[in-house]
């Protein structure tokens, strides 16, 4: 057990794949960077997917390429398939690879057309290539708790994948509530099946906020010696389940909870509280953070 987390950042990935309007590759490296002034270790720069399925992932090579690297940092970046990962290896400057699957067949075939055990498949020839040529490789885990297909999803299920993506060689797991439903209970429930197979210190949790449980996730995660876990700069990406709900963690809230813990992040919540505001600014909406809001309503009061 430590008192240190590692958070890391998702918003300019899984968050802006999910919003309406596209942002110029120039700024998202900008508020990269930012991020990265703000303490930020371990940041995803984007996917490596096609701009007719994903534009707002368009150009992520650019993106990587206007990055300061500085020590300690860890470019991050998501890859779908092989010609994903053969534009990603082309690409100076990314540290760590991610490739996904979920706990749910229904859901892996609406967003990739194959089973769960198809997409192990196709990703282990992949992992390995891209552990083979230095990289760190990250496995995301969807629907640990729901799916917005199947309903819900038993933990030995969730255990099932993580064990076949452990046995594939990746050096860490995120376990995705990816819709927002889960509560402590349900998440005590999956990490009691996952955590005999895989060492605490190599799982993540990525706790999407629909129904507002994501920091009690978190507090349950860190419960049971969970210290890695995914948010969002501004709480960016909605939840495309559910229509007009929050979808990931906003960074802000996440940083906020682990000072009040007394856990050390090397995170500065104000830089980081700054970056979000001008991300909402230029994509015209609010930030769905409480914490963002009370900081907000406390400067104009000042």
């Amino acid at each position: 057990m430590t008192d240190r987390v590692e958070i890391v950042e998702v918003g300019l990935r899984d968050g802006l794949q999910n919003e309406a309007t596209p942002v110029p590759a120039s700024l998202r490296a900008q508020w990269f960077n930012a991020l990265s002034a703000a303490g930020l270790n371990r940041i995803e720069a984007g996917s490596f997917v096609s701009p007719k399925w994903v534009p707002q992932m368009a150009d992520t090579e650019t993106v990587i390429q206007a990055i300061d690297h500085r020590p300690g940092l860890s470019v991050e970046a998501l890859i779908p398939n092989q010609k994903g990962l053969e534009a990603a290896m082309g690409v100076n400057g990314i540290d760590r690879l991610a490739f996904f699957t979920a706990a749910s067949d229904a859901f892996t075939r609406k967003n990739i057309n194959c089973t769960v055990e198809e997409s192990l498949e196709r990703f282990a020839p992949l992992m390995k290539q891209a552990k083979d040529a230095g990289y760190g490789v990250r496995g995301y885990v969807s629907c640990i708790v729901g799916c917005p297909y199947a309903g819900p999803i038993e933990p030995a299920a969730v255990a099932r994948v993580c064990e076949k993506m452990m046995a594939m060689g990746v050096d860490e797991l995120s376990l995705g509530d990816t819709i927002g439903v889960a509560r402590p209970l349900e998440i005590n429930r999956v990490l009691d099946a996952v955590l005999p197979a895989v060492p605490v210190e190599r799982l993540a949790l990525h706790c999407h906020d629909t129904y507002g449980q994501a920091l009690a996730n978190v507090l349950t995660g860190l419960e049971r010696g969970v210290r890695t876990f995914d948010s969002a700069v501004a709480g960016l990406g909605g939840c495309p389940y559910a229509k007009g709900a929050s979808g990931n963690l906003a960074t802000e809230d996440l940083l906020y909870l682990l000072d009040g813990q007394g856990l050390e992040t090397g995170v500065s919540l104000d830089r980081v509280f700054e970056v979000g505001q001008e991300v909402c600014s230029h994509l015209g909406k609010e930030s769905p953070s409480r914490v963002a809001q009370a900081l907000g309503a406390r400067s104009q009061t000042a």
